[in-house]
């Protein structure tokens, strides 16, 4: 994969994965959601990836409406890319999923690369307080719970938006995920140049450690060449060490509330946008550039935040 010149930072500012209760400054509300979103853009970061949440209760909520709530304001006040999930939560069909996307037509739209165990318990050791019955639920409930994507779900969410000009952002947490991306490519149903999020740290995915990071830019090397983007997510503590392991390698990077709520040991991060400041001075203390929203269009071939529908 060649270096880019400029390096794009994605901000996944809520997902599905962190509760309510574990930070107050998780976004929750539309308000929530479009003034952290329109926050990261300004700090620095050329896409957004969204998710919507319930506004009363912070469950992760996959209906157009609840999206319809903030889109528009969030294009109107930047001009980040905006990127929509088909992930949604583990616990909703792929038919939920994709709704939003479907409906709205992003420039990216996020796709999961194979099922997996998707193990949220562990962070029922950390906290204890919750303000509402679903947050320990869902955590417990992942002790059992296999994230499916398979190959007709993956087959299922590129038809639905198959003539929408929405490009992917092809979430890999395993190395299986990276051939079965290779299997789409050799069959013609996702075109190059692959934007590549490769996912280290949740449990039942592969791990943080910097051979692990190694190892799927190698075998993401070696099946796609230069057909591919590469961008990083290291989840919780792991978030900015990959981030810099991945820039000094002439990766991308994503960082977010989605993906971790710390700033520190201890220290819960306020806001996505300081999250974004943090990567940034990593990627600009080593001498790169971070890309502009209309650079990533480029580096990806987006089609325009003209040609959304919303």
């Amino acid at each position: 994969m060649a270096a880019n010149a400029k390096v794009i930072i994605t901000c996944a500012v809520t997902g599905a994965i962190h509760t309510p209760s574990m930070s107050p400054h998780l976004p929750v509300t539309p308000d929530d959601i479009a003034a952290a979103a329109i926050g990261a853009a300004e700090a620095g970061a050329a896409i957004v990836h969204l998710h919507a949440r319930d506004p009363e209760t912070g469950r992760p909520d996959q209906s157009p409406e609840a999206f319809g709530r903030f889109l528009s304001r969030i294009k109107q006040s930047t001009n980040a890319v905006i990127n929509l999930t088909t992930g949604g939560a583990p616990f909703m069909t792929v038919a939920e999923r994709v709704k939003p996307a479907e409906t709205f037509k992003p420039e990216v739209a996020s796709l999961n690369m194979g099922s997996m165990n998707f193990g949220l318990f562990p962070m029922l050791g950390r906290f204890k307080n919750f303000k509402h019955d679903w947050e320990p639920q869902a955590l417990e409930n992942s002790r059992d719970l296999v994230f499916r994507n398979t190959f007709k779900d993956i087959e299922f969410v590129l038809g639905r938006l198959d003539g929408a000009g929405t490009r992917f952002e092809f979430e890999c947490y395993d190395t299986s995920h990276l051939y079965n991306l290779s299997h789409f490519l050799e069959r013609g149903l996702v075109k190059p140049p692959l934007f590549v999020q490769t996912v280290f740290g949740i449990l039942g995915g592969i791990g943080p450690h910097p051979e692990d990071v190694m190892h799927m830019k190698r075998t993401a090397d070696r099946l796609f060449g230069d057909q591919y983007r590469w961008s990083v997510l290291g989840a919780g503590r792991n978030q900015l060490p990959i981030a810099a392991q991945a820039a000094a390698m002439g990766g991308n990077v994503r960082v977010g509330l989605e993906d971790s709520l710390w700033a520190g040991p201890g220290k819960l991060a306020e806001s996505n946008a300081q999250q974004v400041r943090a990567v940034r001075q990593i990627i600009e203390g080593l001498g790169l550039s971070v890309a502009t929203p209309d650079e990533a269009r480029e580096i990806l071939s987006l089609k325009g935040g003209d040609k959304v529908g919303f």
